[in-house]
């Protein structure tokens, strides 16, 4: 992690805490937890709230190819770096609540997972299951994962949210190294409402 990046960060954290959630970027261990059994084979990838790239980095080191990743970003200053330093993925400055208004990213193919740096926890409760429902409903095939991680004790969507998203989740480990301590959840449709893609 670069002084540069620590600095757009705490920049961005500044003019909106809500939507950025964290005075500092995730670190490795999060990136290495998060991207943990994402590859080639996971199809196109989206990334919710990249900011300065670490989970992008970790995501093209897993061998996910950039011209099949899409870049979600709302932070007209984190878009710019993302679009000087990933040329070649698909960087997309808007609001991750639009998912499920927005035409599917990768048109006739849906991604296979989902990566979210976005804090859910803080955010009002529409919008995070607005975000995540959109997802699900316009840009994930019916396979489709949602990786999320949280500085919270429990899962950010509690079990009545899931239950009316029609969603199971899964916790997938800690990175007590990064700072804070983090938690990373996957989330996928209940096996009862999955149909044939």
């Amino acid at each position: 992690m670069n002084l540069t990046d620590t600095l757009l960060f705490f920049r961005a954290w500044l003019r909106n805490p809500a939507r950025v959630g964290a005075v500092a970027p995730s670190g490795p261990a999060l990136a290495r937890l998060i991207t943990a059994d994402i590859g080639p084979h996971s199809g196109p990838v989206i990334e919710l709230g990249p900011g300065t790239g670490v989970f992008t980095q970790a995501l093209l080191s897993r061998g996910v190819q950039a011209h099949r990743l899409a870049l979600i970003e709302a932070d007209h200053g984190f878009a710019g770096q993302l679009l000087q330093r990933f040329p070649h993925a698909r960087v997309l400055s808007m609001d991750a609540a639009h998912l499920g208004s927005a035409p599917s990213i990768f048109g006739e193919e849906r991604a296979g997972v989902v990566v979210s740096g976005l804090p859910l926890l803080s955010m009002p409760r529409d919008k995070a299951l607005a975000i995540v429902e959109g997802a699900f409903s316009r840009q994930l095939r019916n396979d489709g994962a949602f990786h999320q991680f949280t500085y919270g004790p429990r899962c950010p969507l509690p079990p009545d949210e899931l239950r009316q998203l029609g969603l199971e989740a899964e916790r997938i480990g800690s990175a007590v190294l990064n700072l804070p301590p983090a938690s990373v959840y996957r989330f996928r449709r209940r096996r009862s409402v999955r149909v044939a893609a």
